[in-house]
């Protein structure tokens, strides 16, 4: 008589979440208790001010009442709910339709390794639309690894490791690398250098070359190291849709229209073109990603209304949608098995609204770099020291804009004076903030990562947890992160240009 094996216990990701309120709610109270504080340094009317950071206790009256008051607010804030309940409307007509089946089926005959190449590759590249990168990538990257009979928590969870690891890379600099370059530039002139200009393109060969080199050993490492991991998927659940070469001509006429309308409306310079255009902005960039830039805000829907159009056309010239009562419900069929993310991220906006009330995360963040300051290190040390750094506080504070806010004033003047550049500072930076976004629970990107990796666990082949798809993806992780850092190193030493007229050193 076999032996049963005994189940592990492991703890799912909603009490994991109540356990982390738990732990921010008592090292509030003991942190405002012994008074522990961080001086945060800031820009201010173009001059440097101090201000004292203190801990606010969650157990006292006004964090209950904050706790209490604010628990549907704090729902309602998250962005990427809208965003993701956008975007699978158009991923949901287009799957039920059959749109997707036809176009994705072929992937088949595609080796794993070439898949996951183009996996990854993509997924660094989709930087320039910054964090919406995940809201399109995660669902969709599910669906082409389910339709090419590959595991799609796979594809996810590599999709996943490639945006966080590889945003501070991509081919062509995107919004946040504009915003934060202003923030640089601010800090080095105030105080080291008042001729010193962020120049746009000063990092541009460095980004090529990392992406080229990173895809490349990214695809080795994950096929050797993370595909073992998952169970190969001989068939998904056979889906009753008709193919049709008809319906996919014109819902590909339907789609090139539609796509040659939307460039007309982001090229600047052509008759009543630029619609989509921020005017107020200087730089091409900044009119197509600004915050006020209409492109930047609709994007999300424009792909959703492409792929509804697309998926109707399909649908109906296939016969694969028969009424408009189908359409209306073929718009929820992505929702299908994923109610769990809503579930997750409420939690996560309760938990994550309490860290940032309590000021821990900025406490911390302002500890680490006063220590990093007073060290007085310099070159390789230096830059190692403060790699790590930005992988700790990013833990605590994913936002690469809040980080960087945070740290640019303090430490672009002491890399200045080690006699490295702003530029080759904000690329550092860009690498160690794409690693801490990759292993913190405290991204919401994370909890959707695991929500679509538990709707396609049809077999319960994995515990779908917090510390265990970290587990998952550790050994990955860490050699990735090692490729990154010695990207960084060898660059700093061999002395190559970064980009334009720019190098490591001054």
């Amino acid at each position: 008589m076999k032996k049963k094996k005994k189940q592990k216990l492991f703890l799912g990701p909603v009490i994991m979440i109540l356990i982390f309120i738990a732990i921010i709610t008592i090292s509030s109270a003991i942190f405002s208790t012994l008074s522990i504080s961080g001086q945060q340094t800031h820009i201010e009317n173009e001059t440097l001010e101090t201000s004292i950071v203190t801990v606010n206790n969650i157990l006292s009256s006004a964090g209950i009442k904050f706790l209490l008051s604010n628990a549907i607010n704090n729902f309602q804030k998250l962005e990427p709910v809208i965003l993701l309940i956008i975007i699978l409307l158009g991923i949901g007509i287009c799957e039920k339709s059959g749109l997707f089946k036809i176009v994705l089926s072929n992937l088949k005959k595609v080796k794993t390794s070439i898949l996951i190449f183009f996996t990854i590759f993509i997924s660094i590249i989709s930087s320039i639309i910054g964090e919406y990168s995940f809201i399109i990538l995660i669902p969709i990257v599910g669906i082409v690894y389910k339709y090419a009979n590959r595991n799609a928590m796979m594809g996810i969870l590599i999709s996943f490791m490639s945006i966080c690891l590889g945003y501070g890379l991509g081919l062509i600099y995107n919004y946040d690398e504009y915003l934060l370059g202003m923030l640089t530039e601010a800090s080095a002139s105030l105080e080291v250098d008042k001729n010193y200009k962020y120049q746009l393109f000063s990092n541009i060969y460095i980004l090529i070359f990392g992406t080229a080199i990173f895809s490349f050993v990214s695809s080795i490492i994950m096929n050797k190291f993370l595909v073992p991991k998952f169970e190969v998927i001989k068939k998904y659940e056979k889906e009753d849709t008709v193919d049709s070469k008809k319906a996919l001509l014109y819902s590909n006429i339907a789609l090139a229209i539609m796509l040659i309308a939307i460039a007309y409306m982001i090229i600047p310079g052509l008759p009543n073109s630029g619609l989509l255009l921020d005017k107020n902005e200087t730089n091409y960039i900044g009119q197509l990603f600004s915050s006020n830039s209409p492109f930047a805000n609709s994007i999300i829907f424009i792909i959703s209304v492409i792929m509804m159009i697309c998926g109707l056309i399909y649908g109906r010239i296939s016969g694969n949608i028969k009424n408009t009562n189908e359409f209306s419900i073929g718009l929820g069929y992505s929702f299908d098995n994923l109610g769990y993310v809503f579930v997750l991220l409420f939690f996560f906006s309760q938990m994550i609204a309490l860290l940032d009330w309590s000021n821990i995360g900025t406490v911390v963040a302002t500890i680490i770099i006063d220590q990093i300051s007073a060290l007085q290190l310099s070159g390789i040390l230096l830059i190692i020291i403060f790699f790590i750094a930005v992988i700790i506080i990013g833990i605590f504070i994913p936002s690469t804009m809040t980080k960087w806010t945070l740290m640019s004033p303090v430490i672009v003047p002491l890399f200045m004076r080690a006699n490295i550049t702003p530029d080759f500072t904000q690329f550092v930076f860009r690498i160690a903030d794409g690693i801490g976004k990759c292993i913190t629970p405290m991204y919401i990107y994370f909890f959707i990562m695991l929500a679509f990796m538990q709707k396609y666990n049809y077999d319960n082949e994995h515990n779908i947890t917090i510390f265990g798809t970290i587990k998952l993806m550790s050994s990955t992780f860490l050699m990735l992160s090692l490729v990154l850092l010695l990207i960084v190193i060898l660059w700093y030493l061999v002395g190559l240009p970064m980009g334009i007229a720019m190098y490591p050193t001054l």
